[in-house]
């Protein structure tokens, strides 16, 4: 009942790999994996190595091997795209470097048992034919990938679809979102994997579906989206190193730059990143605050800045204030966006772990939540949506925004802090991430961070406009509006993540209820057990 015909190479036939072996190389072939992620974005590679997955798992005699060796790509796969964690966590945390890689390795681990789970059922269910293996290997892959991203708030650094942003795969996003372009690729490289073990004619038939598969969508439809006005930006890098950023002695410096700068700009919208003013308005020099909202309230201008916000009494929040004419005649004197989606330890303490964060050095750890659908703030007939670092992970989140009608975001802006991770990829990773949601939603998304990537990004994902990461400087350049909606802002707007779940886990059960009445519930007792395989 296999759906991987039997392949020539050592291990199929006669003797089975050793499993120390087969461990190793698919570990590797995980380490592959994680390359094929900004900078490089080779979404080839990241085919490659599922394929080489998918097939050391279909050859694999027992439910139990199939799940190390997806447990051991997977680890592989996240600490080789997530490592960067160190960096926060030793360098900035305080944590000893001991500790800091045992805690990465044991996230790693635990996240992993996601796909390791997913590759146990496919060897115990998949169907007798390579067709079916392959919806159901995408299926499976797809529940992996949703447990990690939402579980325990999530965390889906790295999914699959990110390696395509600049794939044939690309043109799924405003249709399936980076979830389903994962799950497309997954099939496709159990396809392959069949490709390669099947015999004769059967080999190119299967090779030339995967291949046609892999092309189709730059075939589909990708404009959803017309333009609205065009706004000048000036997006502020203040590059201040994150152990200098609550540093009191250099506080002062780094704030003028940050405020001068602002004031000075010549633009309709200015933005400064995450908490670009590390104080709370009331610990700022007597009128500072109140000076800044004027430079705006007088002007054509508006001002995005990211600041803490909050009082001892209600709680703190990571929040960005808009200044503008409009909002200073509002309620309070400011628009106000509040952070939702919270990042475990930096900035809220999961129950139980309050000891661990305790052995760290982070200011400002523990944030209340703001609201997930929140309005947008008004720039001259834009509706301008703020999101915080970490928050452009979800794009289902992001989607949320697009459900009632006319209020939809025109323009996305990000503001971020990346310093955490120091001069690593974290940085290219996260410009990654903007550009997918930009593909997901067709909406521009514009980027200003502490110390990269301070970047313009058009509503099809491209860099426009990009300022050299690690210096200090201002981005300028226009960012035009768009409205309309795709298919996935339609759907993720008003669904959420429940559609690609439901329709994952109605696969996987008709496999199972297959499987179980073609050849029972209970497998042979010989097949059972890793040290049988």
């Amino acid at each position: 009942m296999n759906s991987l015909p039997a392949p020539s190479a050592a291990g199929a036939r006669g003797a089975p790999w050793p499993l120390w072996a087969d461990l190793v190389l698919t570990a590797t072939a995980g380490g592959l994996h994680a390359f094929a992620f900004a900078p490089h974005e080779a979404g080839w590679l990241q085919l490659a190595a599922v394929a080489w997955l998918a097939w050391r798992v279909g050859v694999a005699r027992t439910p139990w091997r199939a799940a190390w060796l997806g447990g051991s790509f997977s680890i592989a796969w996240l600490v080789g795209g997530t490592w960067w964690l160190f960096i926060s966590l030793h360098r900035y945390g305080g944590l000893p470097a001991w500790l800091a890689v045992a805690a990465i390795g044991l996230l790693c681990a635990f996240l992993s048992l996601y796909v390791a789970a997913a590759m146990a059922t496919w060897q115990r269910w998949r169907p007798g034919n390579p067709w079916g293996g392959a919806v159901l290997f995408a299926a499976l892959w797809l529940l992996a990938e949703l447990a990690r991203g939402v579980i325990f708030t999530g965390f889906p650094w790295v999914a699959a679809g990110y390696a395509h942003s600049d794939s044939a795969l690309a043109g799924l996003a405003p249709w399936l979102g980076v979830y389903g372009i994962g799950a497309v690729s997954a099939g496709l490289a159990a396809l392959a994997a069949a490709a390669l073990a099947a015999p004769g004619r059967t080999r190119w038939v299967l090779a030339g579906v995967a291949l046609a598969l892999w092309w189709l969508p730059t075939a589909l439809p990708r404009h959803f989206t017309e333009p609205t006005g065009t706004l000048s930006v000036a997006l502020l890098q203040g590059n201040v190193a994150q152990d200098e950023k609550f540093a009191p002695e250099l506080q002062p410096e780094d704030l003028a730059w940050t405020l001068r700068t602002m004031v000075e700009a010549r633009a309709d919208l200015v933005i400064a990143p995450e908490t670009a003013i590390p104080l709370l308005p009331s610990q700022l020099p007597e009128g500072l605050w109140d000076g800044l909202r004027a430079a705006f309230a007088d002007g054509e201008r508006a001002a995005l800045v990211g600041l803490p916000l909050g009082d001892p009494q209600a709680g703190y929040t990571n929040s960005v204030a808009g200044l503008s004419r409009e909002s200073a005649a509002g309620p309070g004197g400011a628009y106000r966006y509040d952070k939702h989606h919270l990042v475990p330890f930096g900035e809220f303490i999961p129950l139980g772990f309050r000891w661990f964060v305790d052995l760290m050095n982070m200011p400002l750890g523990d944030f209340n939540r703001g609201p997930l659908v929140a309005p947008s703030f008004a720039v001259k007939g834009e509706r301008v949506a703020p999101n915080i670092c970490y928050e452009d992970l979800f794009g289902e989140e992001l989607a949320a925004r697009f459900g009632a009608e006319g209020d939809a975001p025109t323009v996305l802006a990000n503001v971020s802090n990346i310093a955490w991770f120091g001069e690593s990829v974290a940085i290219d990773q996260h410009l990654q991430i903007s550009r997918m949601r930009s593909l997901e939603l067709q909406r521009p998304m514009i980027r200003a961070t502490n110390t990269g990537a301070t970047v313009i990004i058009d509503h099809l994902g491209k860099v426009t406009r990009w300022l050299a990461p690690h210096t200090r400087g201002v981005l300028e350049g226009p960012v035009q509006g768009r409205s309309g909606l795709t298919p996935f802002a339609w759907w993720a707007g008003r669904f959420g993540l429940w559609p690609p779940l439901g329709l994952a886990s109605v696969i996987v059960a008709l496999a199972v209820w297959r499987g179980r009445r073609t050849r029972g519930a209970i497998r042979p007792e010989s097949e059972s057990g890793l040290n049988r395989s």
